[in-house]
């Protein structure tokens, strides 16, 4: 048994004896351990079941070079994950997942419009051309026609006011 890493077959079909690979050790069967185990048998038995043996580690070998042939090589998995479909679990664990967020979303969604209706009607004007619509205290002023200190003391004041009516619950 000369190199371990060749495939069953080359081992088996370069070997004088049969040749039998396990997990853990490998195994070579000669013409002399086969006729002192069965003493009926004969070297043209042995020869037989040799051959037999050829045949079968053959046969395996093409099969999986034809699987392996078959086979993605890994850096181009990314392309085929658009090609598979979702398990029924996958399917059913993101519809779970997708309605707490849709619940969460509207729980969160019903606070925040409760907490902005704490604010006077301007506070919540600038309040969102600032946090949600990412203008600048002074491009608001300028919209506005007001110096951005009224700006930013009126965004000061809603922030307080929401922070006191999330604070509470």
């Amino acid at each position: 048994m000369k190199n371990y890493k060749d495939s069953d077959y080359a081992v088996n079909k370069n070997a004088k004896g049969i040749v039998y690979r396990f997990a853990d050790q490998t195994v070579e069967v000669t013409l002399e351990d086969y006729l002192r185990e069965n003493p009926g048998k004969t070297e043209a038995d042995f020869t037989e079941l040799k051959a037999l043996s050829d045949s079968d580690y053959f046969e395996r070998d093409r099969r999986a070079n034809a699987q392996t042939k078959k086979n993605t090589p890994f850096d181009e998995l990314n392309e085929t994950a658009l090609c598979c479909a979702p398990s029924p679990e996958d399917l059913l664990i993101g519809e779970i997942d997708a309605l707490e967020d849709a619940e969460r979303h509207e729980r969160l969604a019903g606070k925040a419009r409760r907490a902005l209706d704490t604010l006077t009607e301007i506070q919540r004007r600038r309040y969102l051309m600032y946090h949600v619509d990412g203008m600048t205290l002074r491009q608001i002023a300028g919209m506005e026609g007001v110096v951005h200190s009224k700006i930013q003391k009126s965004v000061e004041a809603a922030e307080k006011k929401i922070k006191v009516f999330l604070a509470n619950g």
